[in-house]
């Protein structure tokens, strides 16, 4: 699939592509970390402060991290790879970072740039992650989805080949030499 036909099919799609994809995994796994992320940025302006920082993106998250999961799952399909893999991390943060800056300002957060800049370096992981392990039929949604405990036994497996990927493909390009056929990122 090209990147014009994924955004086509969300475009045409999107109650399909969007609602009924809502990746819940992904929302799940997703809120609890950047609650952590906002709560330790913001606790330097006091408690009450990072507590309700805390509050706000685990709400945030937990309602949209669904969405963009659907969407990483869309740019998933993308070939080559590393096209799709360019597009969700651009796209994905992009999109979902100007929403929360935009919550955060609102709402007065305190540490607002070194929480987003956090959150910014977190997503970029975190949808290299997904892409990853949806690649390999993980924390998917819909029609072929494995369930929720096959994805959390293959994670151990999935998490090593993760953090393998970057210096497999750091010996690649020094020895100019393949490490495996199959494409990573």
């Amino acid at each position: 699939m090209t990147i014009a036909a994924a955004f086509a099919e969300l475009i045409r799609n999107p109650g399909e592509m969007l609602l009924r994809r809502w990746n819940w995994k992904v929302a799940f796994f997703s809120a609890v970390p950047r609650a952590v992320i906002f709560l330790l940025a913001n606790l330097s302006a006091g408690w009450d402060a990072a507590r309700s920082a805390m509050l706000a993106d685990f709400v945030y998250r937990l309602l949209t991290a669904g969405f963009y999961g659907a969407i990483s799952q869309q740019m998933g399909r993308i070939t080559p790879p590393r096209k799709g893999t360019l597009a969700a991390v651009l796209i994905v943060p992009a999109f979902a970072h100007l929403i929360e800056f935009c919550l955060h300002s609102l709402r007065g957060t305190p540490n607002l740039r070194n929480s987003i800049l956090a959150s910014v370096a977190f997503s970029i992981l975190s949808v290299l992650f997904n892409l990853h392990i949806m690649r390999a039929g993980a924390m998917t949604i819909g029609k072929d989805s494995r369930s929720f405990g096959e994805d959390m036994r293959m994670m151990p497996g999935l998490v090593l080949s993760f953090a393998l990927a970057i210096p497999m493909k750091l010996i690649e390009l020094v020895s100019g030499t393949s490490v495996s056929t199959r494409e990573r990122c």
